[in-house]
């Protein structure tokens, strides 16, 4: 997984909740991504068992949608206003949509090097 700033994937999630739409919780998060319609998916670092959220990842790569781990429980549910959530899927970015378009052309500069490494590693 590459690295990505957390403190931008807040800032996404703030301004997606004031100005476009997000789903909260892990059932609505793993059905917008099925769905195709979640642009970038985020779960607390902090979930326990971990199994809750394993499947958002491979399921986010598999339906094109960014995937991030961070933060606390705590600290993703104050983002959206509630005391705690384990995921979060920004399904429209409202007036976050240059943000987010950033962070995934950054992503997708990062993926060949990824690819390259993955590649030597076998």
């Amino acid at each position: 997984m590459v690295e990505i700033d957390e403190k931008q994937v807040f800032a996404i999630i703030a301004k997606a909740k004031e100005s476009g739409s997000i789903k909260i919780g892990v059932n609505e998060v793993t059905k917008a991504i099925e769905r195709g319609q979640a642009k970038l998916v985020v779960a607390a670092n902090d979930v326990s068992p971990a199994e809750i959220v394993a499947h958002l990842e491979g399921l986010s790569t598999e339906m094109n949608a960014v995937y991030a781990a961070a933060g606390s429980r705590a600290e993703l549910g104050a983002a959206v206003g509630l005391k705690t959530t384990t995921a979060i899927a920004v399904t429209d970015a409202g007036a976050a949509k240059k943000d987010l378009d950033a962070l995934i052309a950054s992503m997708s500069e990062d993926a060949p090097v990824a690819e390259e490494v993955a590649e030597k590693a076998e």
